[in-house]
C-alpha cells in the first residue's frame, strides 16, 4: 500500500494574495516589525510563521501552519472594530486555529512579557500537537491562560 502524502492549504485563499503581498511590502507597522524580528523567526521559536498570511477571507498578521496558531497585532485602526474583530476571531476559531490578540502598545512597551507569552503558548500547543505514542485517540483539550501586565490572554485548544 501507497501512502499519499496529504496537502493542508490551511484555508489558503488565492484572490487575497496580490493584497497580502502588498501588505507584507508596505504596511508593516512597528509593532508587527519588532514582533516579526525579536520573536517569531524560527530560529527564536523553532516553528514556521507565515507573515500576512490569507486565511477564508482574512489577512492574519502572522501565522504558524504547523500548530495552527494565528497572533494578531491590534493597532488604533481596531479601536471601533470591536464587534467585527470578535466575528474574525470566531470565523477563524472555527476553521480549528487558535487565535491571540495584543496590542501594539503591549509589543512595544513589554516585548518580553509578550514573547514569554507567546513562547509558553508555542511550548503548549507543540506539547499537543505531538502524536502520542500510547492508544488513547481522544481529543486533547487545553486551555491555556497567561497574564500579561495589560490584558488577560487565553487561548483554546
Amino acid at each position: 500500500m501507497v501512502k499519499k502524502k496529504i496537502f493542508c492549504n490551511n484555508h489558503y485563499n488565492k484572490n487575497l494574495k496580490f493584497q497580502s503581498q502588498k501588505l507584507r511590502l508596505n504596511s508593516l507597522s512597528k509593532a508587527e516589525k519588532l514582533l516579526w524580528k525579536d520573536v517569531l523567526s524560527k530560529r527564536q521559536t523553532g516553528k514556521r510563521f507565515l507573515r500576512q498570511r490569507p486565511i477564508s477571507s482574512y489577512i492574519v498578521d502572522f501565522f504558524s501552519p504547523e500548530l495552527k496558531l494565528i497572533i494578531e497585532i491590534d493597532g488604533s485602526s481596531h479601536l471601533f472594530r470591536g464587534v467585527q474583530d470578535k466575528i474574525r476571531q470566531s470565523n477563524l476559531e472555527s476553521l480549528g486555529y487558535i487565535v491571540m490578540r495584543f496590542t501594539e502598545g503591549e509589543v512595544l512597551n513589554d516585548l518580553e512579557g509578550t514573547k514569554s507569552i507567546i513562547d509558553y503558548s508555542i511550548s503548549c500547543l507543540h506539547i499537543i500537537s505531538t502524536p502520542q505514542t500510547n492508544s488513547d485517540t481522544s481529543q486533547s483539550h487545553l486551555t491555556l491562560t497567561t497574564h500579561s501586565a495589560a490584558s488577560d490572554k487565553q487561548v483554546e485548544k
